[in-house]
């Protein structure tokens, strides 16, 4: 039930101020309830346009997003002095044209977004990074092979453990291989088909399928070699939760093939994955990869899309946290203000 109220608005002659009749629930200076301004933030939240609230709720569009902002930055003060997730991704995603890629910061642990900053390269988020609390006790950065973010993880977050991205360690192995490819067999490479068999691994196709592979790779024995060691490599890449002592035995399986790899086509693979060695036997030893982070990105775009896109930054960021950053405000009242089950 919404009750619409008409009081007098007064004036002191004395002091000249103005001001209206209380009401018991309403805040000084404020026309509208604490749980009318929560509703009105609620559906608004839930994908209701400012156009449709203000006909319904009796409110301008511009109250509308004042009172949603209001709520929004209630959480935001109270998430300021929040410290460093301990087990940290950090990925980057595009915001528009003019202002270029942001970066995100990700809860790996509790798979929230701990924050978002606009900019990718070490200058544009030095100062938020100094500013960051608890950075000294974070223990794991996940990563994709970036070297930038690799110098911000050892400056920034100097006692964690850098971790590369398995995900995005198969797909630079895979686009190599087809780069290889496409150097050998012009017209090979332009067939679906074996584009597909290509890029699958190996124990996950069937008896005709590997048959059907093979024989086209017998025609060009390089190509089939090099797809043998790619499949070789990739098993290595996708080992995780491996113990300590198991790790050392895989370790020189891996430089072994490495070594093998420098020596033929695949060879830039091979400088890439050396010089990232250290992150990629730290992947065998955790589960946790930045496939939550590319997950909300996918959600990122939507929230973009749904608004038709963002000129200012921080309400992007307010909105990208209200959705991906915590459980949400009007939750938290819910439970807070649930009555007591009865008997």
């Amino acid at each position: 039930m919404i009750l619409h109220l008409r009081v007098p608005k007064y004036h002191c002659r004395g002091c000249r101020r103005s001001f209206r009749h209380p009401f018991d629930g309403i805040r000084p200076r404020y026309r509208a309830s604490e749980a009318y301004r929560l509703e009105v933030y609620e559906a608004h939240d839930g994908g209701v346009t400012q156009r449709k609230l203000s006909k319904t709720h009796l409110v301008s569009a511009a109250t509308v997003e004042r009172w949603y902002q209001h709520h929004l930055g209630g959480r935001r003060s109270e998430m300021a002095n929040r410290a460093c997730p301990r087990v940290l991704g950090i990925d980057e995603h595009f915001f528009t044209r003019k202002m270029g890629y942001a970066t995100t910061f990700v809860d790996l642990r509790n798979r929230k977004v701990f924050d978002v900053k606009l900019g990718r390269s070490e200058p544009s988020l030095r100062r938020y990074l100094k500013r960051l609390q608890g950075r000294d006790k974070v223990q794991v950065v996940v990563m994709d092979l970036s070297e930038t973010y690799r110098s911000i993880a050892r400056n920034y977050f100097p006692g964690a453990t850098i971790v590369a991205d398995r995900f995005h360690v198969v797909r630079l192995i895979n686009q190599h291989l087809l780069k290889v490819w496409q150097q050998h067999d012009t017209e090979g490479r332009k067939n679906r088909g074996l584009i597909s068999l290509m890029r699958r691994h190996q124990w996950n196709l069937s008896e005709e399928q590997h048959a059907n592979l093979m024989h086209y790779l017998a025609a060009y024995p390089v190509l089939q070699q090099l797809y043998l060691a790619k499949q070789r490599l990739v098993r290595l890449m996708l080992l995780k939760t491996v113990t300590a002592k198991r790790a050392r035995k895989k370790l020189p399986w891996l430089t072994e093939l490495l070594d093998q790899l420098r020596d033929s086509p695949l060879r830039a693979l091979a400088r890439t994955l050396t010089r990232w060695l250290e992150p990629i036997v730290a992947m065998w030893r955790f589960s946790k990869s930045n496939g939550i982070t590319e997950g909300f990105h996918n959600k990122m775009e939507m929230i973009s899309r749904r608004a038709y896109g963002f000129r200012n930054f921080e309400n992007y960021r307010l909105r990208v946290l209200t959705h991906c950053g915590w459980d949400g405000i009007i939750n938290r009242v819910r439970m807070d203000a649930r009555p007591p089950l009865m008997g």
